[in-house]
């Protein structure tokens, strides 16, 4: 029977170690196990991007670390202060965006806190309009508001930019880019684009048969740029490893 250790611990206590602490962890469905004996440890202020197919097991990770799912064997430590954004914005069309940022926030919030993280995406100017009429892109950022108004020391995000169109997309990644260095917080980023993982991660996880099956150390400047020969060549070695191959061999 599944035991059920995902056990938060405090912000000091995780930075004097990892920000994010996993062993032989383990998660069935049905008797079959998505994860399997993983391990994984994130540094403090560290960017991990996971990549993996489709049913690899990436998203029940993430859940796992957020505390959405708790039905694991294993040992899972993660910070107390931690937030999700996922792909779909989920914002509540019946209250105002602002209203939207403080959702589950304890005590009651005053709206200039969530003015604040609105500020800090770009959409000071959109708080009080309703859901309905943000773009797409505005609605990412108002989840992203919404998740650092409660001043992670983990950020988790599931492929937050995957229903985006693809300027949009870009705009957006560097927005994400550019929070993660003034906030300095942990993340993992779950994720289906190679060369979105290699823009902005510290290291890239590829995770296959329900472990964590290679990792790969992004040691290009920043800010990056897709046509440096270094992140094609991180961008290619990647997805050989998840088998599509590249090159004139691949036609």
């Amino acid at each position: 029977m599944a035991t059920d250790v995902h056990r938060p611990v405090s912000p000091a206590a995780t930075r004097a170690a990892k920000a994010v602490h996993v062993e032989g962890l383990t998660r069935s469905f049905d008797g079959r196990a998505v994860i399997d004996d993983l391990r994984l440890g994130i540094e403090p202020g560290e960017f991990v991007a996971l990549l993996g197919a489709s049913g690899c097991g990436k998203s029940t990770l993430l859940r796992v670390l957020a505390g959405l799912d708790r039905d694991i064997e294993g040992t899972v430590l993660v910070p107390r202060r931690r937030a999700v954004a996922f792909q779909a914005p989920r914002l509540m069309p019946w209250k105002k965006v602002w209203r939207n940022v403080l959702l589950g926030l304890p005590g009651r919030p005053e709206r200039a806190v969530a003015e604040r993280a609105l500020d800090e995406v770009g959409l000071g100017h959109r708080g009080n309009t309703w859901p309905r009429t943000l773009s797409g892109g505005e609605a990412q950022r108002a989840s992203l508001a919404r998740a650092l108004v409660r001043e992670p020391d983990l950020l988790l995000l599931d492929e937050p930019f995957g229903a985006l169109d693809a300027l949009t997309r870009i705009k957006a990644q560097r927005l994400v880019g550019e929070l993660w260095q003034r906030r300095g917080c942990a993340v993992l980023l779950v994720t289906h684009d190679v060369e979105e993982a290699v823009l902005l991660a510290d290291r890239v996880l590829v995770m296959d048969g329900g472990r964590i099956a290679h990792e790969q150390r992004i040691d290009l400047d920043r800010p990056r740029e897709i046509t440096d020969p270094g992140f094609a060549g991180l961008r290619a070695a990647l997805l050989e490893r998840l088998g599509v191959r590249t090159g004139p061999e691949a036609s």
